[in-house]
């Protein structure tokens, strides 16, 4: 089993090169959907938050409301640090149960997470992929493609690591400022590396 990090900032492409990596045999865990599990009504996570940062985070049904929650951690750092407090560990120790099924197989996984330097998870896993793409990039993405207000994009960005503290501890890095055809092109060779690991 070869343990693959994919990392990059928020709108940088890191869904599309995971899913060309399942396309082409990648067993791929995502810590956004990971943590969204861990704080469904009636887990230990939900009702933590809710502890944490009372009722007006929650919508009509008892689930989460996400952007009510945004609105609270990108505006400040303790309350983004104690959500992650509380979601973090859970996200890791459901990715741990997930990659049981595929020890002393030949299998590439590949954990998905915004993250992974920030936490200094990115150690645990036997190579680091960083997808990588500029602030402008990043902005004009989430802005075509999730209708985000900008305010709250530059905040989202502000609250990751910056792309060159990534690139310092990178592995491999993705250029994602070019065509889908290009990117293709890069997974293909990444890929056929990542093959190779795994089968070694």
């Amino acid at each position: 089993m070869l343990l693959v990090g994919l990392t990059g900032g928020i709108g940088s492409g890191k869904s599309t090169v995971a899913g060309m990596l399942e396309e082409r045999g990648a067993v791929v865990f995502d810590a956004d959907a990971l943590a969204r599990e861990a704080v469904e009504p009636g887990t230990p996570g939900h009702d933590a938050v809710v502890e944490r940062f009372g009722a007006s985070v929650l919508g009509p049904g008892g689930e989460l409301d996400r952007e009510a929650l945004a609105s609270i951690v990108f505006a400040d750092p303790a309350a983004r640090r104690d959500l992650e407090a509380i979601v973090h560990p859970e996200v890791r120790r459901r990715f741990v149960e997930g990659c049981e099924r595929y020890q002393g197989t030949d299998r590439v996984i590949v954990f998905s997470a915004p993250l992974l330097v920030e936490t200094g998870m990115h150690t645990a896993f036997d190579l680091l992929v960083l997808v990588s793409t500029t602030a402008e990039t990043q902005i004009e993405r989430l802005l075509r493609d999730r209708a985000m207000p900008e305010a709250g994009i530059r905040a989202r960005i502000a609250a990751q690591a910056p792309l060159e503290d990534k690139a310092a501890v990178a592995d491999v890095i993705v250029d994602n400022e070019g065509t889908l055809e290009e990117l293709e092109g890069q997974i293909d060779r990444l890929w056929q590396e990542l093959r190779t690991r795994a089968a070694g």
